[in-house]
């Protein structure tokens, strides 16, 4: 039986009808929106006359609303997000995103969006709700690292944890998504939609400076030696060249996870210099990077006494070779312990991508080009700039404290021999990656080098 009985066309676009599936004989009205969809509208009479009249009102009311950007549909957050939800699903089945990107899109909404606005209509949510979250948020909830330690930053006089702005940040970005599709949608006028972001503090990244990562791999060298079990052993040689290996490249967890042997290539560079190519995956992202060639001995020390080697083997494997998916999540917390390292400068408990900002500040501080540092990390330069800002006050303190006292010019004086320091040290001693040897790094600031020599070279054309 068809849903629809006793159509009338009153206009193109207009139609009028009964219900099939209804006792009733009310009648309906149904209107085409530009750019495909209906508007449906129970007239709520049995004449057809009186029908037809009211169909032609709310078809011209229909039309304002579209023409001055008025909703013309009533849904609930909840409902808006829901359907945003799916869409985002959609697109991690299509390799878009990540899986672990559309669930975590469907945690923020269950969790934390629905509870604040999930029964408001959509185009009645105001700035007013938007601002006030993170107030909200941080009544009603706690942070992630319940149980640590209350002496640890971010907690209130209670001892609850409190909530990152860091972590209130990202869910209003998600907050931000659900209204800007609904706008798409037009449940909600494009002046609906949230652009700014509250003023939360920016969240500096919790690195280990050079002092405690000397330290690090000080008492690492102790900490992976101290159990006799052969087991134990194992595993914490593993987990201290893991940790070496994410100090040297930058590469984020996930990225580790999937590494394979295949991924990994011994290079030289011009001058003979080996290098190791790494072609790397996460966040639903391909990228290359290249390491220095250390790196290439950390993997030889792994691949020693890995169970599973072949090409298509993970690096990262438990004992018995099959890939970890906690990346010795405990053993290197057992190391940060016992090198009184588990707390960050800013009094936040300190996890393995602590290993990745390591690597961005002591990039930067031995002064490589942002640009090429974020391809090297699959970032954007707006990110390293964002998070590790505070790293070009130290590295530009020359020029920032220029003609203040102490600060005179200083006149430059012959470069003394470097010595034979750097190829007296043993070959398998971990080298820190702000302080590894110059030359076996490119050149400084090659990126303005490089962009310098494109000026010379269209000055040089624009002369002929």
């Amino acid at each position: 039986m068809a849903f629809m009985i006793d159509e009338e066309e009153l206009k193109p676009g207009l139609k009028l009808f009964r219900r099939a599936d209804v006792k009733h004989r009310d009648w309906y009205c149904r209107i085409k929106l530009p750019g495909g969809g209906y508007k449906f509208k129970s007239i709520g009479t049995a004449d057809v006359g009186a029908a037809r009249e009211q169909a032609y009102d709310y078809d011209a009311e229909i039309r304002f609303k579209l023409k001055h950007d008025v909703p013309i549909f009533n849904r609930t957050f909840a409902q808006v997000a829901a359907d945003f939800a799916v869409l985002q699903q959609d697109r991690a089945d299509t390799k878009m995103i990540s899986a672990a990107r559309a669930r975590n899109i469907r945690s923020v909404i269950r969790c934390q969006l629905n509870p604040y606005v999930g029964a408001v209509q959509v185009h009645l949510i105001g700035h007013d709700r938007w601002t006030d979250y993170p107030l909200w948020r941080r009544k009603t909830g706690e942070g992630r690292h319940k149980g640590l330690a209350e002496a640890a930053a971010g907690s209130d006089d209670d001892g609850r944890i409190m909530v990152s702005d860091e972590t209130i940040r990202f869910e209003m970005s998600i907050f931000r998504q659900v209204m800007s599709y609904a706008a798409s949608k037009k449940y909600i006028p494009l002046g609906n939609r949230f652009e700014d972001m509250p003023a939360l503090k920016k969240m500096r990244r919790d690195e280990f400076t050079p002092e405690e990562y000397r330290k690090l791999h000080t008492r690492a060298r102790s900490w992976m030696k101290a159990n006799q079990r052969a087991l134990q052993l194992w595993y914490r040689e593993v987990t201290y060249n893991f940790v070496l290996i994410m100090c040297n490249t930058g590469m984020r967890p996930s990225e580790a996870r999937n590494l394979r042997w295949r991924d990994c290539e011994i290079k030289t560079d011009r001058e003979g210099r080996k290098l190791v190519l790494m072609q790397v995956r996460g966040k639903g992202k391909y990228r290359s990077l290249v390491a220095a060639g250390n790196v290439g001995d950390y993997l030889d020390r792994i691949r020693a006494i890995a169970k599973a080697t072949a090409p298509d083997d993970r690096v990262f494997t438990t004992y018995e070779g099959k890939p970890t998916a906690s990346l010795y999540h405990q053993l290197v917390h057992g190391l940060l312990e016992t090198a009184e390292l588990t707390l960050g400068a800013q009094g936040k408990p300190r996890t393995t991508y602590c290993f990745r900002h390591t690597y961005a500040t002591f990039r930067l501080s031995e002064g490589v080009d942002v640009y090429f540092l974020a391809q090297q990390m699959g970032t954007s330069v707006k990110m390293i700039e964002q998070h590790y800002g505070h790293v070009n006050a130290v590295k530009n303190a020359d020029l920032i404290l220029r003609g203040m006292p102490g600060w005179e010019a200083i006149e430059a004086a012959p470069k003394a021999s470097r010595g034979g320091t750097d190829d007296d040290r043993e070959r398998s001693e971990p080298v820190e990656p702000a302080t590894a040897k110059r030359a076996a790094t490119p050149t400084r600031d090659a990126g303005k080098q490089h962009r310098a020599s494109m000026l010379r070279q269209a000055r040089t054309q624009r002369a002929r």
